[in-house]
């Protein structure tokens, strides 16, 4: 199920969840003109709580990319995620699985993965990531000097959610 799909759709629900996806597309709008490059896409996807394959991610950002540049529009961008979030199109993996997931990757039960572990893990098996996906989600542990994805954070296991991981582990 994912993080922010309403209970129900009226106008308040729906007001709400686009305000989340403006929140998300915002931490991407490094520019501040309301677009994001099309290779953070997948990333807002995670953030959501949506775990699309890269195939699909590729398919929703070729519907709604701008067709002279590599960049998506908020305006063209809200509502496509709007219905996606609304039909639950791809829905997340449950925490206790990804939890399990990572129990699995980690062979020495250290408590976490390091960054190359997990780049091994990310970018060579499942539904790999490209080398400037797999760069955003290093930085995503900037704040962390170790390197080391503590995996029973869940805020973190949240960033890092993408389906290959889980599949990896089975």
């Amino acid at each position: 199920m994912n993080y922010f799909k309403p209970s129900t759709q009226d106008g308040n629900d729906i007001e709400a969840l686009q305000k989340k996806i403006r929140a998300t597309f915002k931490t991407f709008d490094y520019s501040s003109d309301d677009t994001v490059d099309i290779r953070a896409v997948g990333q807002i996807f995670y953030l959501l709580g949506c775990i699309p394959s890269q195939k699909e991610i590729k398919q929703f950002v070729a519907g709604v990319k701008d067709k002279h540049m590599d960049y998506v529009h908020l305006e063209v961008f809200l509502p496509a995620m709007t219905q996606v979030l609304l039909e639950n199109k791809f829905p997340s993996i449950p925490e206790h699985a990804l939890l399990q997931a990572f129990q699995i990757l980690d062979r020495d039960k250290k408590g976490y993965l390091d960054s190359k572990e997990l780049t091994d893990y990310m970018t060579k098996q499942g539904d790999v990531l490209t080398e400037d996906e797999m760069a955003g989600m290093l930085k995503l542990f900037a704040e962390n000097k170790d390197e080391r994805l503590y995996y029973k954070d869940e805020q973190k296991r949240a960033r890092v959610m993408r389906p290959s991981l889980y599949w990896i582990a089975q």
